[in-house]
């Protein structure tokens, strides 16, 4: 009789365990829905630190929020790049790939204002990741030519026009810069013609006039 109450009582114990936990659960979620409401709503006046507070907090406590945080990060950046608050943007972009690292679109997002502020390498590196991502996009091949095209690297330049140009044999941005590094890959490969030997008259040591101290 004794075992059999023991028995009685630890599955009761077992049973208001799991019902208080269903309990907790159910109003973690009701907050977290709460919070996402409040914080789409505060994106769609666009009080951004207000939106991300509280889709943080809803994504801490349901994690199916952490794309919406990600996607208000994402309109933070896109806000302050358009004020020209470069870094800022940088940041935002920065946070929204923890949350969300295989969206190439944030890859290019951030890369296109590492561009505005010169920062050629940091830029290439996203579009690199964004094509990892997403091997057969076109547009991020075609930026990743021209910005190894600036840097002067005429053959990773043409292996990603040719890339752009196997997806897209029309693509005409591609076809010119093509032409651009054809030229240019001529004209390096065009050896410079030697430099006539000094004849004494016309030494630069010759001629050449010291101070006076």
């Amino acid at each position: 009789m004794k075992r059999n109450f023991v028995f009685i009582f630890a599955a009761s114990l077992a049973l208001c365990a799991t019902q208080l936990s269903q309990a907790e659960t159910t109003k973690d979620t009701k907050e977290a829905n709460k919070l996402a409401v409040d914080g789409a709503e505060a994106s769609k006046n666009q009080e951004w630190d207000k939106a991300i507070d509280s889709l943080r907090k809803a994504t801490a406590l349901d994690h199916k929020y952490a794309p919406n945080l990600a996607a208000v990060y994402q309109q933070r950046a896109y806000a302050a790049a358009t004020n020209q608050q470069f870094q800022d943007a940088i940041n935002d972009y920065g946070e929204a790939i923890k949350i969300s690292p295989e969206d190439s679109r944030i890859y290019e997002q951030r890369a296109a204002v590492e561009m505005k502020l010169n920062d050629m390498d940091k830029a290439l590196a996203d579009y690199s990741e964004a094509i990892k991502l997403k091997p057969n996009e076109v547009r991020y091949y075609g930026y990743r030519s021209y910005i190894y095209e600036v840097k002067g690297d005429i053959q990773n330049s043409m292996a990603d026009t040719e890339k752009v140009l196997k997806l897209d044999s029309k693509n005409q941005e591609a076809m010119k810069r093509k032409k651009r590094l054809e030229t240019l890959q001529s004209m390096r490969a065009t050896p410079l013609p030697p430099r006539p030997a000094a004849s004494p008259k016309t030494s630069p040591a010759r001629t050449h006039t010291p101070h006076k101290p």
